[in-house]
């Protein structure tokens, strides 16, 4: 008799698991973080959209979902996606970067942009171009108005930020790339000069004669390249 409530004790445990996982991937976080991990596979190259008020990634193929991501009060705008990251633009002027293919990492790092939501109620259009991939795939930069700021993809870090000229704004809705370089359009009040009305970026900053690198690795690769 009791070797048969251990077993049906043992059955119920292994049972109940997959429902304990799947709570913990739920369970809010302090940033109102809801991510559930789906049943579907992850597939090894998925793709990443804004669906309704979350981001979620899917198989291109089949269009089976892998994983949802939402925060609560707040709504997806866009994403912008590199190699092993998903990163989100949100209605409150976060920036979140989520793993693409889910693992322990899951949701990695949330940044909170000045000024960036203000800018953006009412109008979520204003949303594309905000997301900016610099070249390498290590540096992500965020295109406000008042400012340019690049973020190191890896951790989050702030590694740069560029102000707009005075009587100026960057329009993140006009960029373009030029062998690896971002270009990001500058319109001012003062028109006489044009050539203060494009600005061009790349992971060190703006570009510009006898600039200095920043150097933007991570700490330990800092001290591997230098053979510490």
């Amino acid at each position: 008799m009791d070797r048969n409530r251990l077993a049906l004790a043992a059955v119920a445990a292994v049972l109940a698991l997959p429902l304990v996982t799947a709570a913990q991937h739920a369970r809010p976080a302090p940033y109102g973080d809801r991510l559930t991990v789906l049943p579907a596979a992850a597939p090894a190259r998925s793709a990443v959209r804004v669906r309704g008020a979350a981001v979620e990634a899917y198989d291109p193929r089949s269009g089976a979902r892998s994983w949802t991501y939402r925060r609560d009060g707040r709504r997806p705008l866009a994403v912008r996606t590199a190699p092993g990251h998903a990163f989100a633009l949100w209605s409150d002027g976060m920036v979140t970067d989520t793993a693409r293919v889910l693992s322990v990492d899951a949701v990695r790092w949330h940044r909170a942009v000045p000024g960036l939501a203000g800018w953006l109620a009412g109008r979520p259009g204003r949303a594309a171009g905000v997301l900016q991939q610099l070249a390498p795939a290590g540096m992500l930069a965020v295109v406000t108005p008042e400012r340019i700021a690049a973020y190191r993809t890896a951790d989050g870090d702030l590694r740069w930020t560029l102000p707009a000229r005075r009587e100026c704004a960057f329009d993140p809705g006009r960029v373009a790339r030029v062998a690896g370089v971002l270009m990001v359009a500058q319109p001012c009040r003062d028109r006489d000069a044009w050539t203060q009305e494009l600005v061009a970026v790349d992971t060190l900053g703006r570009i510009a004669p006898g600039r200095t690198p920043l150097g933007n690795e991570l700490p330990a690769r800092v001290g591997a390249a230098r053979g510490v």
